[in-house]
């Protein structure tokens, strides 16, 4: 007699399983369609696509199946239809269809946001849960959403109850062998998918969008809960360290720094940028990190919408970046290549992990210029980390925080947003402009102290829900990215005008770039063109307006400011001046959290936590990659950058004093 997967007593498994694949199906069918014109509909490319799908969900249902098989298999007989088994059926079955159906209604609003999966990001999201249900409560329609999803949810349990299953499993007798060779396959899936099979193998297409259509939500959030950090030597390609230590040094041969330890693992060097001829100047930094700016929004990149007026006219009086590119996909990703002047390492953010206080940053820099320096957040600084990190590496925060607390090892101060401050607020914070009226108070205050003051402005408005005041711009609140955009600007716009009327205007030097790209999901493993940010320095003394059309990074940034300024300083930091780059040295770091990109000229060389190393060539008229043969100079250059800078990292090499 054959075995059968579901006898008598597991005629609700049954049911639930054949309802988890159905959504699951539905749910990638519904992202087909949502990105139809992104993803290879070859019939071998669909098929496949939907058959390691099939797979994935078939493997992330058999986790669900255990708990209910154990107690299938120890419940005596003669509890059978009992009080208690029923209890415990209708709770199981009820709580495991409310999984399905809240984790799949989730994944619409994360497809929305990111394209993509559950990953990392999903994972960090669950530490901050104000921000994320406030700002899901501010973007979406969440009482017809949650009151849909609970209908849903009856309406699931109501049917597979008339169709009797529920009745079938109270009054069946089954085999216990029966019962024990069942469980064995659903068993054995789990052993298999735990021991043998990763998320990672669902990326078998060079289309990101089949790939990720190819995985289950559920399956790859467990996925990213265990993985999120990735040390370089044990994932990627690698070269002997001290090869790469001479390529990363090598690469300063140009620049006159001096290495202070020529022989250590280490690039700290002397850069002098001062002579007779160039007076060391020291001017106010205020840096204006715009929340999730893309290039193509501005009309210097080709926008024909008019929504960034203020910028287009600041990009003419400024150093006007045009080929700048953002190394990663988040907030804390661009703050870290910002601040500690590093290549992307691969899994979290260093802002977001433990070990990241006491680091050479530029604040560090500043510090040894005699400057204050400030981080400015309109939320709460808690999120993601950031107090902690600006905190414990010499910054004060101003922030408008909730109550928690900075880590007790921190002796920074920490000043808040007062409720009399704020005119506009929403789940990220209050909005752009009530920020920069608070930079402007705390520059007043820095001005009487007769010290320079840097700092750093962290924006928010241009994040969904995309709600800002009411009549400051054409577009109404909360209607959109492009509303976000213009009024961001807008805050830009006023802000510089009313800091015009102030005496330290003219001593006062602005950067302003964008953290990351509005969005960097694309069909390709990285989508180079997803990673082009806006950039400039506005109000420098002695230097006149001009567009530096050279291939850079976020990381370059303050290296080149602080060369405008003549500063000699010592320096930890990867960055070079880009005003002195020449051809052969413009390069750009790109990647997300698994996913690390060297760019130069047209070519781009992606590597990969499972030491994979794809080589491109980049078709900018299109945003295209084009597979090339693996050029091996360049593939060990590209290792050489991010093995060292994980290396740096993982061995206390960033620290102030290593």
């Amino acid at each position: 007699m054959p075995i059968k997967l579901f006898p008598s007593r597991f005629k609700l498994l049954k049911a639930f399983v054949v309802l988890f694949l159905l959504i699951s199906f539905l749910v990638r069918l519904s992202f087909l369609f949502w990105n139809f014109s992104e993803i290879d509909k070859g019939v071998f490319k669909l098929g496949g696509t939907f058959i390691i799908g099939f797979l994935f969900d078939l493997a992330t249902v058999s986790f669900f199946t255990i708990p209910y098989l154990i107690y299938l298999l120890i419940i005596p007989k003669k509890l059978y239809g009992s009080l208690v088994d029923k209890i415990i059926t209708y709770f199981a079955f009820s709580l495991g269809v409310f999984i399905v159906f809240f984790s799949f209604f989730g994944e619409f609003t994360f497809w929305d946001e990111f394209e993509r999966r559950y990953n990392f990001i999903a994972v960090d999201y669950l530490i901050y849960t104000y921000e994320v249900v406030q700002n899901i409560n501010e973007s979406y329609p969440l009482p017809i959403l949650i009151s849909a999803m609970l209908a849903l949810v009856f309406s699931s349990i109501f049917i597979i109850y008339r169709l009797g299953y529920f009745q079938i499993t109270f009054t069946s007798e089954t085999r216990f062998k029966s019962k024990v060779f069942s469980s064995i396959f659903w068993f054995g899936i789990v052993i298999i998918c735990s021991l043998f099979i990763t998320n990672k193998q669902a990326d078998w297409s060079s289309n990101r969008y089949n790939n990720e259509l190819s995985k289950a939500g559920i399956y790859s959030f467990f996925a990213a809960f265990r993985n999120n950090e990735l040390p370089y030597k044990d994932f990627y390609k690698t070269i002997p360290k001290a090869q790469a230590y001479a390529t990363v040094k090598a690469s300063y041969n140009n620049t006159g720094d001096t290495f202070l330890s020529p022989n250590k693992d280490e690039i700290r060097r002397k850069i002098i940028n001062s002579d007779s001829l160039k007076k060391t100047i020291k001017p106010n930094v205020i840096f204006i990190c715009i929340e999730s700016l893309s290039g193509k929004y501005l009309k210097a990149f080709g926008s024909k919408t008019n929504i960034t007026p203020n910028l287009d006219a600041l990009e003419n009086e400024s150093l006007f970046f045009t080929k700048l590119f953002a190394t990663g996909t988040r907030t804390v990703r661009g703050m870290e290549a910002i601040t500690l002047s590093i290549p992307p390492t691969p899994g979290r953010s260093i802002v977001k992990r433990k070990d990241n206080q006491g680091l050479f940053t530029i604040g560090e820099v500043f510090k040894k210029q005699g400057y204050s320096r400030k981080f400015f957040y309109g939320g709460d600084g808690y999120f993601d980390n950031m107090n902690t990190y600006f905190g414990g590496n010499g910054f004060d925060i101003i922030d408008r925080g909730r109550g928690f607390l900075l880590d007790a090892s921190i002796t920074t101060t920490r000043t808040n947003i007062e409720d009399d401050e704020v005119t506009f607020e929403n789940a990220w914070g209050v909005c752009d402009m009530d920020i920069y009226n608070k930079v402007i108070k705390e520059s007043d205050k820095a001005h009487k102290s007769g010290k320079p003051f840097f700092s750093f402005v962290m924006t928010t408005s241009n994040h969904k829900p995309y709600t800002y005041p009411e009549g400051k711009i054409d577009i109404p609140s909360g209607s959109g990215r492009h509303g976000a955009i213009k009024y961001t600007d807008y805050a830009i716009g006023e802000f510089i005008k009313k800091a015009k009327q102030k005496p330290w205007f003219k001593n006062t030097v602005f950067v302003i770039m964008s953290d990351h790209c509005a969005s960097s999901a694309g069909r390709w493993e990285l989508d180079v063109q997803n990673y082009h940010i806006p950039a400039l320095i506005y109000n420098l003394p002695n230097i006149a307006p001009q567009k530096i059309d050279k291939v850079c990074s976020q990381i370059d940034m303050y290296p080149t400011l602080f060369a405008l300024l003549n500063w000699d300083y010592e320096s930890n930091l990867f960055g070079k001046n880009v005003m002195k780059m020449q051809p052969e040295e413009e390069r750009a770091f790109i990647g997300n959290y698994r996913k690390l990109g060297y760019l130069k000229d047209d070519k781009v060389m992606i590597l990969d936590e499972q030491a994979n190393a794809n080589f491109y060539k980049w078709f900018p008229s299109d945003n295209s990659l084009s597979p090339r043969k693996i050029n091996t100079n360049f593939l060990n250059k590209s290792i050489s950058f991010y093995e060292v800078a994980d290396d740096l990292y993982r061995n206390k090499g960033l620290k102030i004093n290593n």
